[in-house]
């Protein structure tokens, strides 16, 4: 029988779950060392993390960890079409997510949704041109959930499931019973995620500064995107590709409904009067929906 626990990190709820009892207290233990050590490469929140030194600096070496973070934020950006960017820490400074200084920072670059373009990172050597301002939060945190499942099932040897807000990555063979909800009282469903698959939930009802602006921002506009949706969920076969896809629903409103289709992803959205699209093949909902899931989707 499978054994979780459960922990905070980054400001969200986490579960690190694990078909393998035995294996829990090393799993619990490698996963919150592995979400530390992010947290001081590439949190915006601290002004001695590794990303904000090199930001400071206008770029430098890298540790592998910073690299291979930036690395994938760079690869969203570039598969989103500039729709999920690293390149919004000056817009969401100004409307007070991170701990920068608007007023500190030097003048703007080109648009958000262009400028990550001119980041450049040869192996570990990052450059960030003056006037771009990095955030790795977009892609930072589902990025982790990959490295933290596939660590546990390398070293340990279980099947593992890593859920981190709402992004949720497994490793093994197993498959885990996830309950999609964003907030209470949302519409809800219990659905099953196959063994080395992902998911992850975008919402525009959290992390929220004052009514109507919301922490998912449009590199277009470098404004809070249209809240077009309540929430989006996305399943695939990794936890990055999942949420740059859920992520990038929000962005796009009532394009993201085109946009999921040529993805052919399993996809679920929220519309603010409550009702429910389903794309993609979406698993058809458990009829026990009241059983204690796995792992809570709270994205």
């Amino acid at each position: 029988m499978a054994a979780h626990a459960d922990f905070e990190a980054f400001t969200c709820a986490c579960r690190v779950a694990v078909a393998e009892p035995s294996a829990l207290p090393a799993a619990l233990a490698g996963v919150q060392a592995l979400l530390r050590r992010v947290d001081e490469a590439a949190s915006s929140f601290r002004a001695d993390s590794e990303l904000a030194l090199l930001q400071r600096a206008g770029g430098g070496t890298a540790s592998p960890l910073l690299a291979h973070l930036v690395r994938a934020a760079l690869d969203v950006a570039e598969r989103s079409g500039g729709d999920v960017v690293p390149t919004l820490g000056r817009e969401l400074a100004t409307l007070g997510f991170g701990t920068l200084d608007p007023g500190a920072l030097p003048a703007a670059g080109p648009r958000p949704a262009e400028s990550w373009r001119e980041i450049t990172l040869e192996g570990n050597e990052l450059s960030v041109p003056r006037g771009v301002v990095l955030d790795l939060g977009a892609t930072a945190k589902a990025a982790a959930a990959d490295l933290a499942a596939h660590q546990v099932h390398d070293e340990l040897g279980t099947s593992v499931l890593v859920s981190l807000g709402g992004d949720i990555a497994t490793a093994g063979r197993a498959a885990w019973e996830v309950l999609v909800q964003d907030l209470p009282g949302d519409p809800a469903t219990q659905v099953s995620l196959g063994g080395g698959w992902a998911m992850a939930t975008s919402s525009t009802q959290k992390r929220r500064r004052g009514a109507g602006v919301h922490h998912i921002l449009d590199p277009w506009t470098a404004l809070p995107a249209p809240a077009a949706w309540r929430s989006v969920t996305v399943a695939a076969p990794d936890c990055l590709s999942a949420n740059m896809a859920s992520t990038a629903a929000i962005v796009r409103g009532t394009g993201a409904v085109a946009r999921l289709r040529e993805l052919g992803l399993p996809a679920r959205l929220v519309r603010h009067d409550g009702g429910v699209i389903e794309l993609g093949g979406w698993p058809a909902p458990r009829r026990d929906i009241d059983a204690v899931p796995v792992a809570g989707v709270r994205g």
